[in-house]
């Protein structure tokens, strides 16, 4: 089943988080790239989780002693007592915040920054990194004299360099990018392949899908050749099929031309004119079945030429109900409702007949003759022409209605010969108004049946709106 619109995501009403999780849920180049970014996450995150493990607990290990050392020298160099000059000279020097506190100094070389959190006591307690296996602590160190020297990372030096981070996450999105870049054209015979199917199933056969690395295609390309045969099978198989119907209904006009003459030409006794009768209405009968036959092939195609011409509907309508009036003598109670200004439509004035004439015989032979007439209304609805027939019959069970309009289909009520007809009629009807751009509407009138042909007609609409009173 084809996804709607609102599935698809292409709904403007739809609030813009659920269009993303449709296109999320129905693009499988966007699963893909997510499939790539979460992967790619995950394996970077890992691995220098990992890595980094294994190469803290190696480096702390090699550092500690160096760091003891290198932090004992610069307590020496700052002396005992405790010289502020060197320490500020130490702290201008190196990347480093000194804080001296005893009975004679108190002094910060950076008095404007708050002691970094991971410097306070509760936090070293709990790190075995800045703590000796002796409870020593590493950045700290006492003077002969009982000041306390305290060292920490100047952490504004490392704010003004680059953050990783921000490299990283470009890195990552450019990686995306790149990543969606191929997957979409890995994925683009997809495209071509759903456009091939659509042109398929509209019946135009005439361009097949290009086929990408013919001379060694890869799984698209194999699945884009394996349509393109189903479509050429299916194509062949169309055109058998019509040629042979069509063979067959010209081969059966001329055995059927003879047989009317033949009728014709019999002598009219008495008792011989009721079975005269009987066969030329049977005769007309097939001729008109192969008529109607040939005129489905014709409009099958989804680009049936029409012949369009400036029609008068309601004069059309007149004429087919005097037609009928030969053939069926309820014709002639036939109600006929038209508006005082429809306009003239450019439409193919033979289909059109053909439509009503459908339309008007199916409800004489299923109208009740104790009930009121069939009726035909003609009216115009937003550049839209409409002719709709209505019966006061049974009507059709609900279970029936939408298949009423397919080639061959008869409901069980209307199988008699006398009441149903082949099955092409309202087929006939729906193939008419689908080339003319319209639709065909069956419902239940309770009681009877109302059958809508609804055909656009924008020269009546520029008409009627010319036409208006200002």
């Amino acid at each position: 089943m084809k996804p709607s619109d609102s599935q698809l995501g292409h709904d403007p009403a739809c609030p813009w988080h659920r269009r993303a999780r449709d296109a999320v849920g129905y693009s499988l180049r966007i699963r893909l790239v997510l499939v790539f970014m979460a992967l790619a996450v995950t394996v970077a995150v890992v691995f220098m989780g990992g890595m980094q493990k294994v190469v803290a607990l190696g480096w702390k290990e090699a550092a500690r002693p160096l760091l003891m050392d290198y932090v004992d020298r610069l307590t020496a160099e700052i002396g005992s007592p405790p010289s502020i000059e060197r320490a500020q000279a130490i702290a201008d020097r190196l990347p480093v915040t000194l804080r001296i506190d005893g009975p004679q100094i108190h002094w910060d070389s950076h008095p404007d920054r708050p002691r970094p959190d991971w410097m306070s006591d509760k936090v070293q307690r709990q790190d075995h990194w800045s703590r000796d296996d002796t409870g020593y602590r590493l950045l700290q160190r006492t003077t002969a004299d009982g000041h306390h020297i305290e060292f920490g990372l100047n952490a504004l030096s490392w704010d003004k360099r680059p953050r990783i981070a921000w490299g990283t996450l470009t890195v990552l999105l450019l990686l995306t990018a790149l990543a969606f870049v191929y997957v979409r054209h890995l994925l683009r015979p997809l495209d071509d392949i759903r456009h091939g199917a659509r042109r398929f199933g509209n019946g135009d056969f005439g361009e097949p899908i290009p086929v990408r690395h013919a001379h060694r295609p890869d799984e698209l390309g194999q699945l884009a050749g394996t349509i393109n045969t189903m479509g050429e099978d299916i194509h062949q198989m169309l055109e058998a099929k019509r040629a042979l119907l069509l063979a067959m209904s010209h081969e059966l006009r001329s055995p059927l031309t003879r047989a009317r003459l033949n009728t014709e030409l019999l002598p009219e006794s008495p008792d011989v004119l009721a079975q005269r009768a009987a066969l030329m209405r049977d005769l007309g009968e097939m001729a008109r079945l192969i008529t109607d036959l040939l005129e489905s092939e014709r409009l099958a195609g989804r680009h049936a030429a029409l012949h369009r011409e400036p029609t008068d509907l309601a004069e059309l309508a007149r004429e087919v109900v005097a037609e009928l009036e030969v053939r069926h003598p309820g014709a002639t109670a036939i109600t006929l409702l038209v508006p005082g200004t429809l306009p003239t439509c450019m439409l193919d004035r033979s289909r059109v007949r053909l439509l009503m004439r459908n339309l008007l015989d199916n409800s004489l032979r299923h109208n009740d003759p104790a009930a009121q007439p069939p009726q035909i209304e003609l009216r115009m609805n937003e550049g839209v022409v409409e002719i709709e027939v209505r019966d006061h019959g049974p009507g059709v069970p609900p279970a029936h209605l939408p298949h009423l309009a397919q080639a061959f289909y008869r409901p069980d009520t209307a199988r008699q010969r006398t009441t149903g007809g082949v099955g092409l009629g309202l087929y006939l009807c729906r193939l008419v108004t689908q080339a003319h751009g319209g639709t065909l509407l069956v419902r239940n009138a309770e009681p009877g049946l109302r059958v809508t042909a609804r055909l656009p007609c924008p020269d009546g609409a520029a008409q009627a709106t010319a036409g208006a009173p200002g």
